[in-house]
């Protein structure tokens, strides 16, 4: 995920304008299709051009929630839970969002974004969160806990 968001960010300003124009557009065309809508050209460009920013907002956040669900899930298996969990996925997703940002400065056309390093955190700690949320339902799950103390019994008295 970080080699992916480095190469997304190593893009131009104008390259990666016109990735995400290309996904707002179509967007808006497939809305206009599914809800059968009818609209021009001219109204779908106007439209992908209203939504394109958002767009752009959602890929960071996105980016950012899937690096800390590939950081999260080792770290919790390795039992790096709760506040811990936080801090640890926290500090390397926020740290490598403002790295990020740096390397952007050097991209043509690019340029370093406080509030983008704000994005791309709280794409990453809703990451962090759904995580512990998953790994504690799953681990905590009491009809999962019948299942495995009867299979683990079954087990026992095979073996007698």
């Amino acid at each position: 995920m970080m080699y992916l968001i480095f190469t997304f960010s190593a893009q131009t300003g104008e390259v990666s304008g016109n990735l995400s124009y290309q996904v707002s557009y179509q967007i808006v065309e497939t809305k206009n299709e599914v809800l059968n809508q009818g609209l021009s050209y001219d109204e779908l460009a106007y439209e992908a051009d209203s939504i394109h920013y958002y767009v752009r907002k959602a890929a960071h956040m996105t980016e950012y929630f899937l690096l800390a669900v590939a950081i999260s899930f080792p770290l919790y298996v390795y039992r790096v839970r709760g506040f811990w969990l936080m801090l640890l996925a926290g500090i390397v997703c926020v740290g490598f969002a403002g790295f990020d940002e740096y390397h952007q400065s050097f991209v043509a056309g690019r340029g370093p974004s406080i509030k983008d390093v704000g994005i791309d955190s709280i794409g990453s700690f809703v990451g962090i969160l759904l995580v512990q949320a998953f790994c504690w339902s799953t681990l905590h799950n009491p009809s999962g806990r019948k299942k495995r103390r009867k299979r683990a019994s079954s087990t026992k008295k095979r073996r007698r």
